[in-house]
């Protein structure tokens, strides 16, 4: 049976936060949340998404390629580079939804393109990335975003099939991504990656083995590829969101019978982080303001890291 703790360390850390909670919900047992500690409040409010599209933006130019973003974190950073000026050419295996993103991104003035890819399968990836260089001659940027988190379970109970999945998903994915961008940087002379990594990367939290071991490979992914490259000016960076404000939050937080504001109580800020507070984390790791900034993890958690 687990505990009210732990429990509560999953949904407040973020651990399935960062990249939602489908198999979460879709586990049997009941939730509560219990909250008493105190910390710095924050003041500040979150910023609201950009609307408009600047074609002459801070991106303008760049070729940006995004996996798993035809929702939450991920599509909010395809907009938040479409609106700066960048061409954005994203991945999902929700087709039809994907197709609505990039088709709502052109509609707003911005540059967009969808393809059905499945970062598990080696042939989707390189397919993905191949294609955006065919189709617009070059990749600048590229986000890798894809993952999934499995329902809560102790070792000995875990499948092995579950343990596969999110490991192929979260870690294998984000290496078959950096296996075929780095090529194609390296032809034309450099590039910039993110990867989505999370708090879960260095903290260890009870039930979610798969997820957490996943997410501390995505830091040493990163770290090496960094190494590997950096005189090749190739730099490779993470980001470690903890629990951010996406669809399936918000139907975690429903069905656990909970809210933003109990959550939010166990992050200094006190409050849940906004996908385009994300979109523009990933953002400045991408730009030249981060120019000598490489083999980094930067803490988007909100002060959780720092407890």
């Amino acid at each position: 049976m687990m505990s009210d703790v732990s429990r509560r360390q999953i949904l407040t850390a973020g651990a399935i936060g960062a990249v939602g909670f489908a198999a979460a919900v879709r586990s049997s047992f009941p939730f509560g949340v219990i909250v008493t500690q105190t910390a710095q409040a924050n003041t500040q409010n979150p910023p609201e998404p950009q609307a408009s599209v600047n074609p002459n933006g801070q991106f303008a130019g760049k070729v940006v390629l995004i996996t798993g973003a035809t929702s939450g974190i991920g599509e909010a950073t395809a907009r938040a580079f479409a609106a700066e000026g960048a061409t954005v050419h994203f991945c999902g295996r929700r087709e039809t939804l994907g197709e609505q993103v990039a088709q709502s991104i052109r509609d707003s003035g911005g540059k967009a393109t969808y393809q059905r890819a499945d970062v598990r399968i080696e042939e989707d990836v390189k397919s993905f990335v191949d294609t955006c260089v065919e189709q617009y001659g070059r990749v600048d940027i590229g986000f890798n975003n894809a993952g999934i988190e499995s329902s809560p379970s102790t070792i000995a109970d875990r499948s092995l099939d579950d343990w596969m999945d999110v490991i192929t998903t979260n870690a294998t994915g984000v290496f078959l991504s950096m296996k075929y961008e780095i090529p194609h940087m390296l032809r034309q002379g450099g590039g910039v990656i993110v990867n989505n990594a999370s708090v879960s990367g260095h903290v260890g939290f009870a039930t979610i083995a798969p997820y957490s071991a996943s997410k501390h490979a995505v830091l040493s992914l990163t770290k090496v590829a960094a190494l590997e490259y950096a005189d090749q000016n190739i730099r490779v960076n993470s980001i470690a969101p903890g629990a951010v404000d996406t669809p399936m939050l918000r139907r975690a937080l429903a069905a656990w019978n909970t809210d933003f504001e109990t959550v939010s109580q166990d992050y200094p800020i006190r409050r849940i982080v906004m996908p385009e507070e994300i979109a523009r984390s990933v953002m400045f790791l991408s730009s030249d303001d981060a120019s000598c900034i490489t083999g980094m993890d930067l803490d988007a958690t909100g002060g959780y890291l720092t407890k």
